[in-house]
């Protein structure tokens, strides 16, 4: 992490300075997201409101990144920096030319409301396509690697300031999540929910967080005494500035009904730590002073926290970000780099030799879907502006050029039942069965979009508010699926979507399976480019592929009892972390190196082979299960990973640190405790469970580890 504690201090004393000379209400109005300009002190407008989850969003065109759930299926968190770093370069390219234009609208500032660390518990959480998956370990260094990246390296001046959302236990229903009390139990928080965030703030320094809409425990998150003081500024020592979610403050006396009037709920988010409001609620500040609900000093604390990061990111100073100019936006360097995270995010989950393809073989390739020719299913939510899209169907037929055909059909629509209002049902069908007869191979591309998953009141599944209501594609998919297996032709099956699918159909019928989340706007050219064999898919899944849904708890249940790989009781369809490659590498030995037993840092050396015939990528995963402690995680935890590169046939030496708090068990207070002498630690290309085994044909090497 780079130390800016001398340049906060700094940074600090200059908001106090300048925030004394303002009047009250003038440093009342600069609590709004949306801050007017004091002219007389020579502060311009800000606007707070900034959006990079995978790129630079809302702000015109931007480079776009795979979907935040893709961009953890690569296990590289080399690659997440870069992708910080790039939505931090054109953020700053943006905001210099734009703002000497005078425009300081929202969305064009330099506080990024990113990443989105909460976990992906539910399947069905519309939302969950936002975030790193259901791991904390792998979220949190996710989260650390994006927020590092979006920061920058410098000491004395923040390229763009991170925000780690949404504090601190949400994920999901997006119907409730205005009235709803997420009831977690201490245990639970500790291991799961909070994580992520901690190490965003010890690990990363990131200069914001967001509450959440919803409860945690009785306490409305972004008036949370528990979450804002005692453990986030308290306990973990956070020093940056609080921001609500948008319109969440009202929601304490509108739903979740802890307060009754707009001041109270003002009071009770400024007392609590929230600097900043998304919202219309803090323009009741200055009523509520005179009520005497709030005091002079804790408006004046607040406004010095924004201005603290305003001086922090250098906006009322020359520094050298300003010399990024606007030829960086959308640069060949910064394409190159979301070309690089797509291929690396895709996931093979099943191939029976059909691929790679052959670009040379002159075949009639048929693509088929309302996924294969759509932009929207590129993107995913929060999301920029593209000056290109490649869909997958370009990027084929692209690759394919004058050496073969391809045929396409829609199939489907993505949803309804027809695609023309007047047709019969199913109306795109018989097409899709003679395109699929007149192929050698089809590509058949379903999944959702952010119409179907997404958050609510920003999707068109308004019956769910964005979440899923099952596993199960929409019917029209399913029956395409159908039709298209049994005209008997090897059918490859993309899935693009930001969350588990029920791919039962496929996993029986399919001759190969890839997951390709929402690959990014110029996504359909890496994905051709695995299609046939010009990169070998190294993906991994970061969220459990459920077989259905039986066994899982109610969604409004925030246990983690019988949820993600760590508590699962049934088999998985395609486990956490499980992703096949066209090379075939397998750890075959891994011991330990060095062994500290009063911080309990490990470091284990892993030898790695590729047995295939092809070069490769793919990511060794190191595992860690309890013998002892009764409050261990009922299976086993990631505790490490890394990304490596083989020929074929090359064998190399790797490296693991796992670090001593993976040798930790969370008791029912919350409390960390080191109480077992014996683990064993797994080290594989996954999972060390059974069903991992089955699909890759390779099992995990285990080291015993005492203490």
């Amino acid at each position: 992490m780079v130390n800016r504690d001398k340049a906060r201090a700094k940074a600090r004393e200059r908001a106090k300075e300048l925030v004394s000379r303002m009047t009250v209400e003038e440093r009342a109005s600069q609590l709004r997201y949306d801050a007017p300009p004091i002219d007389r002190l020579g502060i311009p407008a800000y606007n707070w409101w900034g959006e990079a989850l995978h790129g630079v969003a809302r702000a015109g065109v931007a480079t776009s990144f795979p979907q935040a759930i893709g961009m953890a299926a690569t296990f590289d968190t080399e690659l997440i920096h870069k992708a910080g770093d790039v939505a931090a370069t054109e953020g700053r390219a943006k905001y210099n030319v734009l703002s000497a234009e005078g425009d300081r609208d929202i969305y064009k500032g330099l506080t990024f409301w990113s990443p989105n660390v909460n976990i992906f518990r539910d399947p069905r959480w519309g939302r969950g396509q936002e975030t790193f998956g259901e791991d904390p370990y792998l979220t949190s260094r996710m989260g650390v690697a994006y927020v590092e990246g979006l920061q920058g390296d410098q000491e004395e001046v923040l390229k763009s300031a991170a925000c780690a959302k949404h504090f601190a236990v949400h994920s999901g229903p997006e119907a409730v999540r205005h009235e709803f009390n997420a009831v977690a139990s201490k245990k639970d928080m500790a291991e799961t929910y909070l994580p992520a965030f901690k190490a965003c703030v010890q690990e990363a320094g990131v200069e914001a967080v967001m509450g959440a809409y919803n409860r945690t425990n009785g306490e409305p998150c972004c008036g949370s005494p528990t979450l804002m003081k005692e453990i986030l500024r308290d306990e973990w020592g956070f020093k940056g500035h609080y921001v609500s979610d948008c319109w969440a403050i009202k929601d304490f006396h509108e739903n979740h009904m802890v307060t009754h009037t707009m001041e109270e709920s003002a009071a009770l988010a400024l007392k609590s730590g929230c600097d900043i409001n998304c919202g219309v609620t803090y323009l009741h500040l200055l009523k509520a002073l005179q009520e005497g609900l709030v005091t002079e000093e804790e408006i004046t604390e607040a406004a010095v926290r924004a201005f603290t990061a305003r001086f922090l990111l250098g906006l009322f100073d020359e520094n050298e970000f300003d010399q990024i100019t606007y030829d960086k936006v959308e640069c060949e360097e910064h394409l190159a780099v979301a070309e690089r995270i797509t291929r690396e995010s895709v996931v093979l989950l099943k191939n029976e030799g059909i691929l790679p393809l052959n670009v040379q073989d002159g075949k009639t390739i048929g693509v088929i879907g309302p996924n294969a020719n759509s932009r929207e299913a590129l993107v995913g939510n929060y999301h920029g502006t593209s000056s290109r899209y490649i869909t997958v169907l370009e990027g084929i037929q692209d690759k394919v050029g004058p050496n073969g055909r391809v045929l396409y059909s829609e199939g489907s629509h993505l949803f309804k039942d027809r695609v023309e209002e007047l047709a019969w049902k199913n109306d795109r069908i018989a097409e899709a069965v003679v395109v699929a007869k007149h192929s050698d191979v089809v590509i058949l591309c379903v999944g959702l979009n952010e119409t179907l998953e997404g958050e609510e009141g920003d999707t068109g599944n308004s019956y769910a508010s964005g979440d899923k209501a099952d596993l199960n594609l929409p019917q029209c998919q399913r029956d395409l699926m159908e039709a298209v297996f049994n005209v008997g032709k090897p059918v490859v099956v993309c899935l693009l979507a930001g969350s588990a699918i029920d791919l039962s159909l496929a996993d029986q019928k399919a001759a190969a399976v890839l997951q390709l989340w929402y690959p990014g706007a110029r996504g359909g050219k890496a994905v051709a480019d695995i299609l046939f064999g010009e990169a070998s898919p190294s993906g991994k899944l970061s969220v459990t592929f459920y077989r259905s849904l039986a066994g899982m708890p109610a969604f409004e249940d925030y246990s983690m009892k019988g949820r993600t790989y760590r508590y699962m009781t049934e088999e998985a369809l395609y486990p956490f972390g499980y992703g096949l490659t066209y090379g075939n590498v397998a750890v075959e030995n891994a011991e330990i190196t060095t062994k500290e037993d009063a911080s309990r840092d490990v470091t284990l050396r892993v030898d790695v082979v590729n047995r295939g015939s092809v070069e490769t990528k793919d990511a060794v995963q190191v595992y860690v299960k309890d013998l002892e402690s009764p409050f261990a995680v009922p299976n086993y935890s990631l505790c490490a990973f890394a990304k490596v590169s083989l020929e074929s046939g090359e064998r190399r030496s790797v490296e693991l640190k796992v670090s001593g708090d993976a040798f930790c068990a969370v008791n029912e207070d919350g409390e960390r405790v080191q109480e077992s002498r014996k683990y064993i630690l797994f080290a594989g290309t996954g999972q060390p469970d059974k069903r991992t085994e089955e699909l890759t044909g390779n099992a995990c090497v285990k080291v015993d580890v005492e203490f």
